[in-house]
């Protein structure tokens, strides 16, 4: 009942602004995006589309980017070639780059139509950013941005940027970036240090060696340096140049914020063995083909597992006890090398794990794991003799706990970064290997031990 009265009030809104499309100013796109999302999934696509249509083109553009991608997908399908030339002419060129490759994805012809029909400054920003791969800092910028020369007087560069944001070129501007002559760039300047300078003097005037400290990449420079340097340095904008430090554009934390949101996206869905584009595009062919891959192996693995505790069949059909308390130790094994991969892949993912630290790190995985293995060795010795009243199987079980959290943390530890070092995902495949060597090695510990001690 509360998601009715939700999408009914969405739909309110969505009503009150169509009538009073200058409220639209008042609301953010993803606010939008998601109601839009409710009424497709509750009510029809018709009426979805019947909003999305209703929508001006100066805010459509933002909606659309924020929907989920086959949402988008469909709706940049149905759009005519005229709405569309005129959301793209409304966007940042970084976004209208994004949109415009969306469409490119789904009908080439119709992104060529779009693109005949905007001016040939716009079509030469897009076809320029589109050149960027998605893995260059380039793919991220924007070329809407606000530069002065260091020799220019500060009112006259004042009344450029009043003209520039009253005719909506520009928009979250944080600083002024002041470059040569020749538009190399040399620094920036704060727009809470330049309200307090004396508007009829040049910037050369106030221009100090703390301006020139201003952080920058080239455009060719992997997003992985973007991320850093914006997290190392807490930026709200980092200036992008070329191969020369010509100053080309800017990109925003807004941009970082997706970009982080679909890292993290993106190494869950790895490490869930599952597909991201499948499952985005809801397709339900693809998404059972590419979970079954993956489900595949783990059936191989679990065999491979299995085949361990066959080995083992006559000692399980003397201690029947034994059969109770495999799991435990095949669960602790398996979720204590969970923890150091889940560390281990995010240190590497982020950058924070060099090949000269991974020894430490190996070590302090190897101490954990192991420490945690005594605390637990005692506990379950405990309980197994509490549950069997044999002295003996806890000693097994406790053993069995020590070897197998001993081995989980190392493996956890030094799968990722075995793959790592063979130039293999190790979001992708770490799971699945370690899930082997924990169960292996868990069965094995455990069922030997017991085959040593209690027959």
């Amino acid at each position: 009942m509360a998601e009715t009265i939700h999408l009914e009030e969405g739909k309110a809104l969505l009503g009150h602004l169509i009538e009073h499309p200058e409220a639209f100013e008042h609301h953010h796109a993803n606010e939008l995006a998601k109601i839009l999302r409710h009424v497709y999934h509750e009510e029809s696509p018709e009426r979805f589309m019947g909003y999305l249509l209703n929508i001006p083109e100066e805010y459509l553009g933002d909606v659309l980017l924020e929907l989920p991608e086959n949402l988008k997908d469909e709706a940049l399908s149905a759009l005519s070639v005229p709405t569309l030339v005129d959301v793209v002419d409304e966007l940042d060129s970084d976004d209208a780059a994004d949109l415009m490759q969306d469409i490119e994805e789904i009908d080439e012809a119709k992104e060529q139509e779009i693109l005949s029909n905007l001016d040939d400054e716009d079509v030469e920003e897009i076809e320029r950013l589109k050149t960027y791969e998605d893995d260059e800092a380039g793919s991220l910028m924007q070329t809407e941005l606000f530069r002065a020369e260091l020799d220019e007087p500060i009112d006259v560069a004042i009344a450029r940027l009043r003209r520039l944001k009253g005719d909506g070129e520009l928009d979250n501007v944080y600083q002024v970036f002041i470059v040569d002559k020749f538009g190399f760039l040399i620094g920036a300047v704060s727009f809470e240090e330049l309200i307090t300078f004396e508007f009829e003097r040049t910037f050369r005037e106030y221009f100090d060696e703390s301006h020139k400290m201003v952080q920058s990449l080239q455009a060719k420079d992997p997003i992985d340096d973007v991320i850093q340097r914006f997290e190392d340095y807490d930026l709200v904008v980092l200036p992008v140049t070329d191969s020369h430090g010509k100053l080309i554009g800017r990109i925003t934390s807004d941009d970082m914020y997706d970009i982080i949101e679909d890292r993290a996206t993106e190494q869950m869905y790895k490490m869930a063995g599952v597909n991201e584009e499948a499952e985005e595009d809801r397709d339900i062919k693809a998404i059972i083909q590419k979970r079954a891959i993956w489900l595949g192996v783990n059936l191989l693995t679990a065999i491979l597992a299995s085949s361990v505790i066959g080995f083992f069949d006559a000692t399980i059909q003397a201690y029947v006890a034994l059969a109770v308390l495999m799991p435990i130790v095949a669960s602790m094994g398996g979720n204590a090398g969970t923890q150091s991969l889940t560390i281990m892949v995010r240190q590497i993912a982020l950058g924070e794990l060099s090949w000269q630290e991974a020894k430490g790190a190996i070590r302090q995985e190897v101490l954990v794991s192991a420490f945690n293995g005594v605390i637990f060795a005692l506990a379950m010795g405990v309980i197994t003799l509490l549950w069997f009243h044999d002295v003996r199987l806890g000693v097994v079980i406790g053993l069995a706990m020590i070897i197998t959290l001993l081995f989980a943390g190392f493996f956890g530890a030094v799968i990722p970064l075995g793959l790592k070092r063979a130039g293999v995902d190790p979001a992708v495949a770490s799971s699945v290997l370690l899930t082997t060597v924990t169960d292996v090695m868990g069965f094995f510990a455990f069922l030997g031990l017991a085959k040593i001690i209690l027959i």
